[in-house]
């Protein structure tokens, strides 16, 4: 959520000129979630609102507004065969140009500090010119003159989270940080692979190593730990993280992972390895004194199945989707998906 903040608010200050692209709303099957942002420059364009046809359309029209301000512009694309794309369904696409400096409601964003608040981005879609209203709280609800509606929909964002949408002509934009939380322990070929492809999603990634200098390519968005004490950091991690063990040393695995398990509150804890790698980890665990149920967590080998291959990236792939598929079930189970 933080990367699209920052980003614009860097064009802002520098004082080049944005246009804000974001999908507002849909109907049917399309390529992205309403709530799917890209930054359209003179030089290039960051971000995806689903590619193909639909981004290369709104990309000519975004470049067209490039230098306006405050002016808005809402347009419905049929997502069928006269745009070159078969989803069949529709969505709404909002540009917002920036071009005059940091905006007072981008201020507020790129100050405010997610992982301690929730807070909604009110768009208001009708009028010549967009007013935008940061919302941290509700405790003063006559301030913002919403009907009962909005104000349930706005109160049901902060509490909970959820998708963006509209509601009476108001683009409801939750600002809440990412609830997936991932360890990596390991600093070797595989886990560099992993970090990586990693990286990209919205996420808090540690990656932590006990070597000195293994932390050769960091992608920004990672924080490395290099400690003598790996083990000492999977109680730093919130309930329902993901934990992926990897390092070079198997005894340095089994403390790692006796530890994730014994916390009994992990969403995945993940072990590289083999069958018989398990089956020795899980008759030390019972010298321990874990219990099976305990010791039931622990996916060992990981990847999903179908990717065979054991080269460093290949592994990563089937890593990061099976942990995909953990967090997916993980939402399901909280009634709620943060964007």
């Amino acid at each position: 959520m933080k990367d699209w903040i920052d980003s614009l608010y860097g064009l802002a200050v520098a004082g080049e000129a944005a246009v804000v692209v974001s999908v507002v709303a849909i109907r049917g099957s399309s390529p992205r979630e309403a709530g799917a942002k890209m930054i359209v420059t003179a030089a290039e364009c960051n971000g995806s609102i689903g590619g193909g046809q639909l981004e290369f359309q709104c990309a000519g029209i975004a470049a067209g507004l490039l230098g306006q301000d405050e002016q808005i512009l809402l347009r419905k694309f049929v997502l069928g065969a006269s745009l070159g794309q078969c989803c069949g369904g529709t969505a709404e696409i909002l540009f917002e140009p920036v071009a005059n400096g940091v905006p007072h409601w981008l201020e507020e964003l790129h100050n405010m500090d997610v992982r301690m608040y929730n807070a909604v981005l009110a768009t208001f879609l009708s009028g010549d010119k967009p007013r935008k209203t940061l919302i941290r709280s509700l405790e003063n609800q006559a301030a913002y003159k919403f009907s009962k509606n909005l104000l349930k929909a706005v109160n049901e964002l902060l509490d909970h989270g959820g998708e963006a949408r509209v509601v009476e002509d108001v683009f409801l934009e939750p600002i809440t940080t990412s609830d997936l939380n991932i360890a990596v322990f390991g600093a070797g070929h595989v886990g560099s692979a992993l970090v990586a492809t990693l990286a990209g999603l919205d996420a808090h990634i540690h990656w932590i190593d006990s070597r000195a200098g293994v932390f050769q390519h960091l992608p920004k968005s990672v924080r490395a730990v290099q400690t003598e004490s790996p083990v000492q950091e999977v109680s730093k991690l919130p309930p329902s993280s993901f934990y992926l063990v990897m390092t070079h040393s198997h005894q340095l695995d089994l403390e790692i992972c006796a530890a994730i398990l014994a916390r009994n509150d992990a969403a995945y804890c993940g072990l590289i390895g083999s069958v018989s790698k398990r089956r020795r980890f899980e008759k030390q665990f019972r010298q321990l004194g874990l219990s099976q149920a305990h010791i039931d967590r622990l996916v060992c080998p990981i990847g999903i199945d179908g990717i065979s291959g054991k080269r460093p990236k290949e592994i990563a792939i089937a890593v990061a989707a099976e942990v995909l598929q953990y967090y997916d079930r993980v939402r399901a189970t909280r009634g709620g998906i943060h964007v």
